[in-house]
């Protein structure tokens, strides 16, 4: 049974077809809009091959009178030199138009494939439309995260609700993504907003934090998008006096589970994925060097395809941690896999291989804990398996 998402107070959204995907009755065009002005923030991919949209909507933040969003999927406007520049800037002062505002407060997000122009025809009848159905309900909420997929095989809403001070405060998002998925950021966009009051340098604070902890702690196969964006709006309807002096603090948690909730999601509709795997890095001297070793595990063709085929092959987990540019001794490092100990500081145990096995095979979340003996830091992070079905649907994207 479908969970609807209610959108926070202040905002409107809608999702409409327009044809830009090869079957025109699927949703392809996504608008997000605040009443008002808005505070807003953003972070990007930090592939220096980026898409037109990246660039603009860069430009464009951290500001206090943001008024929306526009998303188009099927194309991705990237590599698309000062035409595609132009089409990014011409969407934002279309939807500009029909909300009355200035075309510099509207953001703009594309995703699909790379390297074609925008056909403008098709996007000047949408544009209207999408405007023509904005909406506060959850419904429409759920219209525009269908209208952001690609090759997502479901919508990914997330939302959190709050007591914060006197007022309650909500927390809701948005995300696209199932592949081409790397930190910094792993292709994927996400909205988020709230109807709390923040400030610029609070709005982009709080977004930093969340992503490092959500987005930028994904992979499904290492390749870094041109398209990634993460926008935080904030309509501002709860003002400062109402949150009280607790008020950063609740909605940055907020923020931080809507995210990884969405980044997790993710994860769950990796293309081709049979396994859900969450990797647990503890015990490094800073926490960039968990993240690392993190990284270097989720990252590892040979650590994802031992787990799609249920083989508890330790070893190739152990050596991609020896890899990751983190300086230790092997016997800093122990490993468990689904809670089974089978590496303990730098030596190998006796387990049950074929138990083990089984339980791979039948289950789909798999645990991943590296433990060192360095310090106290740590980090989670995930990523899925690689399969066959992986590479089937990526060796004909395009044709």
């Amino acid at each position: 049974m479908e969970t609807l998402v209610p959108l926070p107070v202040g905002f409107r959204a809608a999702g409409v077809a327009c044809g830009l995907k090869s079957d025109p009755s699927k949703l392809d065009l996504a608008l997000f809009a605040a009443d008002r002005p808005s505070t807003a923030a953003g972070v990007f991919t930090a592939n220096l091959v980026c898409g037109a949209p990246v660039k603009v909507s860069r430009s464009r933040l951290p500001r206090t009178t943001a008024r929306a969003v526009i998303v188009n999927s099927g194309n991705a406007n990237a590599c698309t030199g000062t035409r595609g520049d132009d089409d990014a800037r011409w969407m934002t002062a279309e939807v500009a138009q029909r909300l009355d505002c200035s075309p510099e407060d509207v953001l703009v997000c594309s995703t699909g494939v790379i390297g074609r122009f925008l056909p403008r025809e098709k996007l000047a009848v949408g544009i209207p439309a999408v405007a023509g159905r904005l909406a506060s309900s959850p419904e429409s909420f759920r219209d525009a995260a269908t209208a952001m997929m690609t090759t997502d095989t479901f919508p990914k809403l997330a939302t959190r609700s709050r007591q914060v001070g006197t007022t309650e405060v909500r927390v809701s998002g948005v995300a696209k993504g199932a592949a081409m998925i790397a930190p910094n950021m792993a292709t994927m966009l996400s909205v988020i907003m709230t109807d709390a009051a923040l400030d610029q340098r609070q709005a982009d604070s709080i977004l930093r934090h969340a992503v490092e902890r959500s987005f930028n702690s994904i992979s499904v196969d290492g390749h870094m998008s041109t398209s990634d964006t993460v926008l935080l709006l904030a309509s501002n309807a709860r003002d400062a006096a109402q949150l009280g002096v607790g008020g950063p603090i609740a909605i940055q948690e907020m923020v931080d589970e809507v995210a990884a909730e969405l980044a997790q999601a993710i994860i769950r509709d990796a293309e081709g994925a049979d396994h859900f795997i969450t990797l647990e890095v503890r015990g490094t001297r800073a926490r960039e060097d968990a993240m690392r070793i993190a990284r270097a595990v989720a990252d590892s063709p040979l650590v994802k395809t031992a787990i799609a085929g249920g083989d508890p092959n330790w070893g190739r987990i152990v050596s991609a941690a020896g890899y990751a540019g983190v300086l230790f001794q092997e016997e800093n490092l122990s490993l468990k896999v689904n809670g089974v100990l089978l590496y303990k500081s730098g030596m190998p145990t006796d387990f049950d291989a074929k138990s083990l096995s089984q339980g791979l095979r039948t289950n789909r979340d798999v645990l991943i804990e590296l433990e060192l003996s360095l310090g106290s830091h740590a980090v989670r992070f995930w990523t899925s398996d690689l399969t066959a079905e992986y590479i089937r649907l990526n060796a004909d994207y395009t044709t």
